[in-house]
């Protein structure tokens, strides 16, 4: 394996209470890492955890200190109202337009509330992906997308793990973690 940027051992997690099992999952440098499972088995509160959001109750985790990890969640937040473009968005966040599909470059200038939920939740994904982190942590990203904004997503994680990011994904999309993922830890075998 190349050099770890996320090494999680026997870590519980939670909110009020622990809801994960005790997991251990190392993420290297270049490596695609697919967590699956049923709802309410705690791979999204796990992302929250090492994003330091939600609450540690057992276990550690250790970042490399390289690694500044960032983190895509599912909420999208509300734009009605804002006068904000998709390349106002892209410019706040740092993230170039360049490598973005051509359904959605033709889309740059438009504001975020004249965007589908798809496109609008593909430009939040591209922005995360550019930031300078080397861990992504990923939380259902395909929620919203069609084919070819799936396509394009897959193709552009790739792209970010041969640049040496590690990446952590969650997903019920079995068929997109089939496709991406370098391999899947399934939290179902945690939960009896």
């Amino acid at each position: 394996m190349s050099e770890p940027l996320l090494t999680v051992e026997a870590l519980v997690a939670g909110w009020v209470a622990p809801t994960t099992p005790p997991i251990s999952i190392v993420v290297g440098a270049g490596e695609i890492v697919g967590l699956t499972g049923p709802n309410g088995v705690g791979k999204s509160t796990l992302l929250a955890a090492l994003a330091g959001r939600a609450r540690v109750f057992a276990g550690r985790f250790d970042l490399a200190a390289e690694s500044h990890p960032v983190w895509q969640t599912q909420e999208i937040p509300p734009v009605i109202g804002l006068p904000l473009s998709g390349r106002d968005l892209l410019t706040l966040t740092s993230a170039r337009p360049e490598g973005l599909p051509e359904w959605l470059i033709d889309k740059l200038d438009l504001r975020l509330d004249r965007l589908s939920g798809g496109q609008r939740h593909y430009l939040a994904l591209w922005a995360v992906l550019q930031h300078e982190g080397r861990l992504v942590l990923l939380d259902e990203p395909t929620n919203n997308l069609d084919v070819a904004g799936t396509t394009h997503l897959t193709q552009a994680l790739r792209v970010r793990a041969n640049d040496g990011a590690g990446l952590l994904v969650v997903s019920h999309d079995d068929d997109f973690i089939n496709r991406t993922c370098d391999r899947t830890i399934d939290f179902s075998e945690f939960t009896s």
